[in-house]
């Protein structure tokens, strides 16, 4: 079965690491073959031509500019014709509305992919639901409550993205040498938040609980995760500012955008990502629980379908003192830190583990018919929530 996935392909976030993932994962499943088709050369484009994907450049697409939507529309109708696809997935709304229509036209299966929680009110949501596909792919429960507001009554699936376990474990020598690069000492209890620079992602809330935390010896913060775009570089000013202003500028350490972050995961002892909006899934939180670190998140969109007491905690969002009190007790107590450490990976190989994973994309995508059947027999679900684990609410470390 010959997949191809459309995506912008301009930025790098959760999206993008994913899309990542089945193309470095692809031979688990041989019979499923991933294709990509990008709108930017870019690091995601360079990152699927390492691992050896097939890449389809369409061309950079400006909506103010209607000549780069034909010329695209043109590149992937050419990119159909040859390659004689099963299936086509868009990945989130602009590469839907730019492209859905070619699709349809060329009389292939169309899955939306959604990644973001869908509101129906943006433009580009309004015009990607003009062409509406046979099948909404959610990437969460919580992201699969808001599909109907995009296209209502089409028939939607839940499934956690892959993700990949990093490598073995570093040993201590190596360990020591990791938290020497961003001048960590040896006994420090390091807690490592890795995200884009955006405020819903909590890192002005997570310096404040830091600042209540002064009188606490021996942690240091890693903040990973470089400016992509100038809101984010004034973003960055500001946080760094706020720990000045907190007495911890000598404490966090702002590491900018990194490539080994597997490296500097091993390298920690707490994943701390405290959101101020919901999560639609969480890359990063299971990256961190594969990587052996008890998280603290805030119970906010689908974080609780990731993270539960045997491996973390949630915290109510936007409550410094209470993410002030889980980390405070996470530092001071090693046992609870290897406790909830340990549960990390078995909780991240039950949502993510990529050979199963991609096997249930593929089960999805091709039934044993060889075609994909309509939504109203293998696609609709009475409740696509019941597929996966429960909410487990807010557990504070106290």
């Amino acid at each position: 079965m010959r997949v191809l996935h459309i995506y912008s392909g301009n930025l790098w976030g959760g999206v993008e690491t994913a899309l990542l993932t089945l193309a470095r994962e692809r031979r688990l499943v041989p019979v499923m073959e991933p294709h990509f088709a990008l709108c930017f050369d870019g690091r995601l484009a360079a990152s699927l031509a390492a691992v050896g994907a097939p890449v389809h450049r369409l061309g950079a697409v400006r909506v103010s500019r209607p000549p780069s939507v034909w010329r695209a529309r043109r590149a992937l109708r050419a990119a159909l014709e040859r390659h004689r696809f099963d299936v086509v997935l868009c990945h989130s709304a602009w590469p839907h509305a730019m492209f859905a229509p070619v699709i349809r036209r060329a009389g292939l299966p169309l899955v939306f992919w959604l990644h973001d929680a869908a509101t129906g009110r943006h433009w580009v949501e309004r015009w990607a639901r003009m062409s509406p596909p046979d099948l909404v792919l959610c990437n969460s429960r919580f992201t699969a409550g808001t599909a109907p507001k995009l296209f209502p009554g089409v028939a939607k699936e839940v499934l956690y993205v892959p993700v990949t376990a990093p490598g073995s474990s570093a040993d201590c020598s190596r360990r020591v040498a990791l938290r020497a690069e961003p001048e960590a000492a040896a006994d420090a209890t390091v807690i490592i938040q890795v995200s884009r620079m955006q405020p819903w992602k909590g890192h002005r809330l997570h310096l404040e609980a830091l600042g209540r935390l002064t009188d606490h010896p021996g942690w240091i913060c890693w903040q990973v995760g470089g400016p992509q775009r100038p809101a984010e570089a004034q973003y960055l000013d500001e946080l760094q500012r706020l720990a000045a202003r907190l007495g911890i500028a000598d404490r966090v350490r702002f590491l900018g955008s990194r490539s080994d972050i597997p490296r500097l995961l091993s390298a920690a002892d707490i994943y701390c990502q405290p959101n101020l909006g919901p999560e639609p899934f969480g890359v990063s939180l299971l990256e961190a629980l594969l990587a052996g670190l008890p998280v603290v998140t805030t119970a906010l969109g689908a974080a609780p379908e990731i993270v539960d007491d045997t491996c973390g905690a949630l915290v109510a969002p936007g409550d410094d003192l209470a993410l002030a009190g889980s980390l405070r007790r996470l530092i001071g107590d090693l046992t609870l830190r290897l406790t909830l450490g340990a549960g990390g990976r078995p909780r991240a190989d039950k949502l993510c583990d990529p050979a199963a994973q991609l096997r249930r994309l593929s089960e999805i995508l091709a039934p044993a018919s060889g075609t994909i059947q309509s939504p109203e027999t293998r696609w609709q679900k009475a409740d696509p929530a019941a597929e996966v684990g429960g909410f487990s609410g807010v557990t504070p470390l106290s």
